[in-house]
């Protein structure tokens, strides 16, 4: 049992685990939660499946040394893509989702060429991007429609598969969030593609001259942030039957907590994709959870504070004790 433990304890979802325990023991304890009431609600589920689909792939990314703070953006892009293809010039849905995943593309391709050819950090990269896609959303927005905001009436097979209310209550995105955990999960601990990612995050030039293809799998990388925000934002648009320009500046701090949270290290090179899921899953409780309890809710901002913090400081011990057991197991 002990020996369990330790494995358990040395794997990076733990501190997410335990995180997620220890955040629901404290809202019963101390807030007065129903737990059966807190299970049921939809509110944090639906707040977990659209910060979730995103912070995946901004984990991978990170894992692999990079950062994406682009998504800031590409969510309303996503969105008002949607919108003003689908809605404002009323071309089939089919033409207003492929122009939001498109967009994704694009700017995911634009962020990792200029991530392998600069010397400049993915942050600052992916600042400027963020930025740029603000004004051209907005310009766009303004040019074409006339409006900050555009309505959209989406067909009944768009509405079943993107954004219909499951049970009137639990959005379908819940679900697209499960199957993408699922499949990355497999990608990045089951095959090839996930090993170089961590060892692209150990030591860039190391994983090159080890022959992968490093400069492709970090073009990948951001197409695939990009594109899930933007997917993101086009299940919103189809959800709500509209779209607006702002929006989606704060999933920035949302995602880089739930994947910290997650076991993520910053410096890259250690992580999951089961962390990221429960860390994803354990912000959401906290952010949505206080309102199911009797404290006030200005004391919010400061549990998410003290979760990140003690999070931190739980996965670099989790880390040590991971790194450790591989050196014990190999031979003298």
């Amino acid at each position: 049992m002990t020996d369990l433990f330790g494995t358990f304890l040395r794997k990076p979802a733990a501190g997410a685990i335990l995180s997620l325990v220890g955040v629901i023991a404290f809202f019963v304890i101390f807030g007065g939660v129903d737990l059966g009431k807190l299970a049921g609600a939809a509110s944090w589920v639906n707040f977990a499946a659209n910060l979730g689909i995103v912070a995946i792939p901004v984990g991978m990314l990170m894992i692999a040394g990079e950062l994406d703070i682009s998504i800031g953006a590409m969510i309303p892009a996503g969105s008002m893509t949607t919108a003003i293809v689908s809605g404002h010039y009323e071309l089939p849905m089919a033409v207003g989702m492929i122009c939001a995943l498109g967009l994704g593309v694009i700017v995911g391709t634009i962020n990792g060429v200029l991530a392998n050819r600069t010397t400049v950090p993915s942050l600052i990269i992916t600042l400027g991007t963020l930025v740029a896609m603000q004004g051209v959303v907005l310009a766009a927005a303004k040019i074409l429609t006339g409006k900050a905001s555009v309505a959209l009436t989406a067909p009944d097979w768009a509405k079943f598969t993107f954004g219909q209310l499951i049970g009137g209550s639990h959005q379908v995105i819940i679900l697209w969030w499960i199957a993408l955990a699922l499949v990355l999960w497999f990608v990045m601990h089951a095959t090839r593609y996930g090993n170089w990612i961590f060892a692209m995050g150990g030591d860039k030039d190391s994983a090159r001259n080890a022959g992968i293809p490093v400069r492709q799998m970090t073009v990948a990388l951001f197409i695939l942030s990009a594109t899930a925000a933007s997917f993101t934002g086009m299940c919103q648009a189809i959800l709500f039957n509209s779209a607006q320009v702002s929006g989606g500046m704060n999933i920035i701090f949302n995602v880089i907590v739930s994947v910290v949270v997650g076991g993520t290290l910053l410096t890259g090179g250690f992580g999951s994709v089961a962390g990221i899921f429960f860390g994803t899953l354990t912000f959401a409780v906290v952010n949505q959870g206080i309102y199911f309890t009797q404290i006030d809710r200005n004391w919010s901002n400061l549990i998410i504070g003290v979760m990140l913090l003690v999070a931190v400081a739980m996965n670099e011990n989790f880390r040590t004790l991971a790194m450790t057991a591989v050196r014990k197991k190999k031979p003298a």
